[in-house]
């Protein structure tokens, strides 16, 4: 399995995959209508544009993905999906780890996930993120704000 830089013939299935990872997420705060579950092709289309898309592939099937895009000196990571069949490799640790790397020039790493959402929490914990803001979205859904500063040792 090899990480590669989405190309735009990828983002129907990469939105596909999104939508079936993220139907977890919807069931967690009930509530199915955020944001990566009513994207549009349009939508992502828009955002291959402007982010960096990266897909992890097996047997010829998008099985992962991760994007962003630079703020200022600020790396901004979303949407990481690692299907549920191909969980708990690694896969979801790698992608991250390829992102930031994309990124060399950024100092300073960005992402968002839900207060209950437990399993990115502790991944996110792995890598270095720390918690620097909560947001209150409604009354099921608190997003928390994590950072990571780049390591300027490498």
């Amino acid at each position: 399995m090899k990480i590669s830089t989405a190309e735009k013939k990828d983002l129907k299935a990469i939105l596909e995959l999104q939508k079936s990872c993220y139907v977890e997420e919807a069931e967690l705060y009930d509530d199915f209508s955020i944001p990566p579950l009513t994207q549009t092709l349009e939508s992502i289309e828009l955002d291959y544009e402007k982010e960096k898309i990266l897909k992890v592939e097996f047997d010829g099937k998008i099985i992962g993905s991760v994007r962003a895009f630079l703020e200022s000196n600020t790396c901004k990571i979303g949407r990481l999906i690692v299907d549920k069949d191909f969980r708990n490799k690694g896969l979801g640790k790698q992608l991250m780890n390829q992102i930031e790397n994309e990124f060399d020039n950024a100092n300073r790493f960005e992402l968002f996930t839900g207060h209950k959402s437990v399993r990115n929490l502790s991944l996110y914990n792995r890598l270095g993120y720390t918690e620097f803001r909560k947001q209150r979205i409604n009354e099921k859904l608190e997003l928390i704000f994590l950072e990571k500063s780049k390591n300027l040792d490498k």
